[in-house]
């Protein structure tokens, strides 16, 4: 039998209207529902009801959070494929973007592949965005910069750097030490302009923050801890941001330079200008 080409998984905690409004921005001709594995992390809002009755190839259900690594591990362990999409569920997926992304992978040899987005309120028309922004930075790849939000992950980079942290105190921090993990075994990843979501913004995270009567700035994860499995020294650590913040001021410069936007938006308040990152 041939390899299926791609699972696409999602963790979710609460925030049912959230979900609802993902998977209705799922075209079905083009997104196989058999394909798709939701994980609860305890939910208790009548989202692991609903998760039940859409038809998806598999429905996890955990008696408690055990954070995005374990579930992620869930998702892309219950049904295995050439690519595993892990994304939020708090996201508005564009017409065509699974196809996208996964043709943009091919065609770049990208291990790791993000679509472009756009966060924040979603006080515009997002599909005519989409539309417009494929267009006009059809084939661009922001090189080395995937994202937690959403991520095709072919099936080789298990094997050669091994799956997420499945430390539930890390909260947030999952993503972090994968990607570090990615940099030092030298794999290819970007994100794709030929892909678009709009991201909403971290609403599990602020949704736990209140739950557990943590100020909105605060940490959620174990900053400690994500130290500790990264293995880096302070001066590593602070070296690589350094890096990472001028790569990112000459990508972002580039991008706006060629096409008059970059592969992400921020749109943080309804009449302000739209902030590019």
């Amino acid at each position: 039998m041939t390899q299926p080409n791609y699972t696409l998984t999602f963790a979710c905690y609460n925030q049912l209207d959230y979900t609802q409004q993902f998977i209705a921005s799922l075209d079905r001709d083009e997104v196989d529902f058999s394909r798709i594995v939701a994980v609860d992390n305890g939910s208790t809002d009548g989202t692991r009801e609903w998760l039940g009755q859409q038809g998806f190839g598999a429905v996890i259900l955990n008696n408690r959070n055990l954070g995005c690594g374990a579930a992620w591990n869930q998702g892309a362990l219950a049904i295995q494929s050439k690519w595993t999409v892990v994304m939020n569920n708090d996201v508005i997926c564009a017409k065509g973007w699974l196809r996208n992304l996964l043709a943009s992978a091919e065609a770049n040899n990208l291990h790791i592949a993000s679509p472009a987005m756009v966060e924040g309120e979603l006080n515009y028309d997002f599909a005519e965005w989409a539309t417009q922004a494929q267009d006009s930075m059809h084939g661009y790849i922001r090189q080395g910069a995937p994202h937690a939000v959403c991520m095709a992950i072919r099936d080789d980079v298990w094997s050669e750097i091994g799956y997420f942290m499945p430390v539930p105190k890390l909260l947030g921090y999952e993503d972090a030490i994968f990607f570090q993990r990615t940099l030092e075994a030298g794999l290819n990843t970007g994100t794709t302009a030929d892909a678009w979501l709009h991201h909403y913004g971290m609403t599990t995270q602020k949704a736990l923050k209140l739950e557990m009567k943590l100020d909105q700035n605060d940490s959620l994860g174990n900053r400690n801890l994500m130290r500790l499995y990264m293995a880096q020294s302070w001066w590593a650590r602070k070296l690589a941001r350094h890096q990472r913040r001028n790569l990112l001021k000459t990508t972002r410069a580039h991008e706006l330079a060629t096409y008059g936007k970059t592969v992400h938006a921020l749109n943080r308040k309804a009449g302000a200008p739209w902030e590019w990152v």
